[in-house]
C-alpha cells in the first residue's frame, strides 16, 4: 500500500503541472480584457493604463508568467486580484465559510436522505414504495438547480412568505433569534442542493445494491438462515458501497468550489459566486486559484476513494 501510495503522489505531480498549464494558457487566451473597466474611464491615458499593465505583470510573454505563478504558488501567494487588487487568498477565506456551510449541508442532506431510500427501493423492488422514490428522484434530478430554485423563491418567498428569497451575508448569530433567521434562510438553498444530489445518489446506490442482491454470496447467506437485516448490511452494503464511493469522494472537491448556479439564484457570496463573477470581470488570479485547487482536491479524493477500496473489500490489492 505504501509503495503504492507513492506511485500515485508521482504520478500526481506531472498531472498536476499539465492541468496547471492548459488553464493559465486557456484563461490567458481568452478574450477580455482584465483593465477593461478603466478602458471607459476617460481620466486614464493610454499611457497610464499600459503602465498599470505592465505593474500587473500583462506585457509579459505567456510561458513568463506562467512560471512566475508557478514559483509563487509553491510558495503559498496565489496572486492579486486585478479588479480589489486583494491577494487570492484572501478572497477565497472569505467566501468558504459560506460556501461550506451552504454548499456542505446540502451535500450532508442528501447523502443522509438517498442512502436510505436507495437502499429501501432496491429492497422493495417494484413495490410503490420503489415506484415513487425513483420516480420522484427522476423528476427532481431531470429539473435543472436554477429552474427548482426560483420556483421554491415563488412559492415560499413570494406566495405564502414563510421564507427568506435571498440570503443575508450580513447576518451575525449572537442569540436564538439570529441563529432562527440563520437556519431559515438556509433552508431554501440546502433543500434545493440536498434534494438534488440525494436524486443523484440514490439513483446509483439503488442500482449497486440490485445488482448485488441477484449474486451468490446473498442466496448462500439467506440459505444459511441468516436474518434479512444482517445479509443487507453486513454483506450487501459493503459490496454496494465500492462504486458509490468514488462518486461520493469526487463529488466532495465540489463542496470547495460551490454550487455556482444556486448561489446565483439566492444570491449566497460563496466561492462559487466569487468564480462567476471573477470570469465576468476577466479576473485571471482568482478564476486560476479556484480552478487548480479544484484540480488538486479532485487528484487528492481520487486517491483516498482507492484507499476506501481497499478498506472496503479486502479483495483489492495495490
Amino acid at each position: 500500500m505504501n509503495r503504492y501510495l507513492i506511485k500515485r503522489l508521482l504520478i500526481s505531480i506531472p498531472t498536476l503541472i499539465a492541468i496547471s498549464a492548459v488553464i493559465f494558457t486557456v484563461l490567458a487566451l481568452a478574450p477580455g480584457d482584465p483593465l477593461g473597466e478603466f478602458a471607459t474611464n476617460p481620466s486614464l491615458t493610454a499611457e497610464v493604463r499600459e503602465n498599470i499593465r505592465k505593474s500587473l505583470g500583462l506585457d509579459l510573454p505567456i510561458y513568463i508568467r506562467y512560471f512566475k505563478w508557478v514559483g509563487a504558488f509553491l510558495q503559498g501567494d496565489m496572486g492579486y486580484s486585478f479588479n480589489s487588487r486583494s491577494p487570492v487568498s484572501e478572497l477565497i477565506i472569505q467566501r468558504l465559510p459560506a460556501t461550506l456551510f451552504v454548499v456542505g449541508s446540502a451535500y450532508i442532506v442528501g447523502v443522509l436522505v438517498a442512502f436510505p431510500l436507495g437502499i429501501v427501493s432496491a429492497i422493495k423492488r417494484y413495490s410503490i414504495i420503489d415506484q415513487i422514490t425513483t420516480t420522484l428522484g427522476l423528476i427532481w434530478f431531470s429539473l435543472p438547480t436554477f429552474f427548482t430554485g426560483l420556483l421554491v423563491i415563488l412559492l415560499f418567498s413570494v406566495q405564502l412568505k414563510w421564507l427568506p428569497s435571498m440570503y443575508d451575508s450580513t447576518l451575525e448569530v449572537r442569540d436564538w433569534a439570529s441563529f432562527g433567521a440563520m437556519v431559515k434562510q438556509c433552508i431554501l438553498p440546502v433543500g434545493v442542493l440536498g434534494l438534488y444530489q440525494a436524486a443523484r445518489l440514490m439513483r446509483f446506490i439503488r442500482a449497486s445494491v440490485l445488482e448485488q442482491l441477484n449474486q451468490e454470496y446473498v442466496r448462500t447467506a439467506y440459505a444459511k438462515g441468516l436474518s434479512g437485516m444482517r445479509v443487507i448490511f453486513r454483506h450487501v452494503l459493503r459490496n454496494a458501497l465500492i462504486p458509490v464511493v468514488t462518486l461520493v469522494a469526487l463529488d466532495v472537491p465540489g463542496v470547495f468550489t460551490g454550487a455556482l448556479v444556486t448561489e446565483q439564484v439566492f444570491r449566497v457570496p460563496g466561492i462559487g459566486a466569487l468564480l462567476i463573477d471573477s470570469i465576468y470581470r476577466s479576473d485571471t488570479p482568482v478564476v486560476m486559484g479556484i480552478t487548480f485547487i479544484y484540480a488538486i482536491l479532485i487528484v487528492l479524493f481520487n486517491l483516498v476513494a482507492d484507499i476506501l477500496y481497499s478498506l472496503l473489500d479486502p479483495r483489492v490489492e495495490y
